[in-house]
């Protein structure tokens, strides 16, 4: 690695970000660009492929960087690009909280082994729950398709002539070929590679600065979760993370696989194994309440002056599941409610209430993981852009009962990113040498012991209502047309 930065790139929900990562790990210019998708009634969740390579050449062309020692590029998983056999995508990528398959997935089923032991995790977000929809409702499209791949690898296409993938990303559709064959579905899977590892140079005749890289190493990269462990320094055995984005991520990093009802277990590769996964709820929840109180403006100072007015003592309860739910129930028809309301209530109450219902979501698939690792963890690492509020670390650290650490980087996902690229080009011999060298925590926050008894109550009132909500959230989710038509 030589004393050029790494070009970093991060692929988010709602902004696509580029920085220069030092050797140090330290972010110089950072450049975000805003992101678009359609949502629909019916569970669509979609937008164009072309949207991302737009994003990254204007976010490249504004760092104009001189030189790069190396490219990486992580980003959201469970979206699908369906690349045809030009190398251009065949229609619009399904995003992760598509929930149209659902639609179908009992004809999938029907066609299944059911002692399959992948059969129980087929869900509408399943990638091959998607691929029988398109092959029910869009055969054409499938019929054109040559491989399926992540955001990032279709970047990396563009970038350097190869489809492929990493072993992280698409391991649940790798887990999963045979039960593809047995539905008579085709089998897609780009060749796939240890996520840290040198893919290929940039080709040249690219346009605007990427043409100016050409020759400059592409690292294979897995997702965003994985990237932004790796830059929180929670990748090793008992690290513990907690990312704050559109949606939430919690998760468990363990030295051998471990299972926990409704948690991902996956293999992380370099002997560590994943116990948690993506929940459906996060700061989307904040930009809908927002929204619904007529608040217009950067969410954080908004946010923080609803927090800052009274409550009332009897706190508002919130389930966050306005888009289903995935980790750790699995259910697109899982709604939201609000419980406990009273006449006293006011904006400041709903808005705690929200940030406590995400938390307490987080303590779910935290209670699960642990209790499949048979010990607590000693800290999370906090990441993400609910990182940077001091309300929401205070939140997750009393309803977590954890300490929160937040480390020196606002990207935790870009550092990944880098420290990857570290040990692609040898500066660092392994991941958990070039954490130590690149991560520093810039802060350890402790729970509140006089709130314990209350948070603890507070997640105990969760669980009941979990519970308790469950089957009556799938009729809710039963459409009224003809009732709720103009009148």
């Amino acid at each position: 690695m030589s004393d050029a930065g790494i070009l970093t790139v991060d692929i988010g929900g709602s902004s696509l970000r580029a920085g220069m990562v030092d050797r140090s790990g330290r972010l110089g210019a950072l450049v975000s660009i805003p992101l678009t998708h359609r949502l629909d009634a019916d569970g669509t969740a979609e937008t164009s492929p072309r949207q991302w390579w737009a994003a990254m050449l204007a976010a490249v062309e504004a760092l104009d960087p001189e030189e790069a020692a190396a490219i990486a590029i992580t980003g959201i998983t469970r979206s699908q690009v369906l690349v045809g056999a030009d190398g251009q995508p065949v229609r619009s990528a399904l995003l992760w909280h598509d929930s149209r398959a659902d639609a179908t997935l009992a004809g999938l089923l029907a066609r299944l082994p059911v002692d399959h032991p992948e059969r129980a995790g087929l869900n509408a977000f399943h990638p091959l729950a998607r691929l029988w929809w398109l092959a029910d409702r869009e055969p054409e499209a499938l019929a054109a398709t040559v491989a399926v791949v992540d955001p990032k690898d279709w970047l990396n296409a563009r970038l350097t002539g190869v489809v492929a993938s990493d072993t992280v990303s698409l391991s649940r559709l790798s887990m999963t070929r045979d039960l593809a064959a047995a539905a008579g579905l085709p089998d897609l899977l780009p060749p796939l590679g240890n996520p840290v590892e040198v893919l290929a140079p940039v080709r040249a005749g690219l346009p605007g600065a990427l043409g100016r890289l050409a020759g400059v190493p592409v690292i294979r990269m897995a997702t965003d979760t994985w990237a932004a462990a790796l830059g929180l320094g929670a990748m090793r055995a008992g690290g513990c993370y907690s990312l704050s984005g559109t949606t939430e991520v919690l998760g468990v990093v363990s030295d051998q696989p471990l299972a926990a009802d409704g948690l991902l277990s996956l293999d992380w590769a370099h002997g560590l194994w994943h116990l948690g996964g993506p929940m459906q709820a996060g700061a989307d929840c904040l930009v809908w309440l927002l929204d619904l109180l007529g608040k217009r403006g950067p969410v954080g100072p908004i946010l923080d002056g609803l927090l800052a007015g009274a409550r009332d003592p009897s706190p508002v309860l919130f389930l966050p599941h306005l888009t289903g739910a995935r980790v750790p129930f699995w259910d697109s028809t899982r709604r939201g409610s609000f419980l406990g309301l009273n006449r006293r209530h006011g904006a400041p109450d709903i808005a705690w209430a929200v940030l406590e219902g995400i938390a307490c979501l987080n303590r779910l698939v935290l209670d699960r993981a642990e209790a499949a690792r048979g010990q607590s963890v000693e800290a999370v690492r906090f990441g993400g852009g609910g990182a940077s509020s001091e309300h929401w670390t205070a939140i997750k650290a009393d309803v977590l009962g954890r300490p929160v650490e937040r480390v020196a980087t606002p990207e935790p996902g870009l550092a990944g990113a880098a420290i990857a690229a570290s040990v692609a080009l040898g500066t660092h011999g392994d991941l958990a040498a070039a954490q130590h060298a690149m991560v520093t925590v810039a802060e350890r926050i402790l729970p509140d012991p006089t709130r314990r008894a209350d948070a603890e109550a507070l997640v105990s009132r969760y669980r009941v209502a979990e519970d308790a909500l469950s089957a009556l959230s799938a009729v809710l989710a039963t459409p009224l047309p003809a009732w709720t038509a103009a009148r």
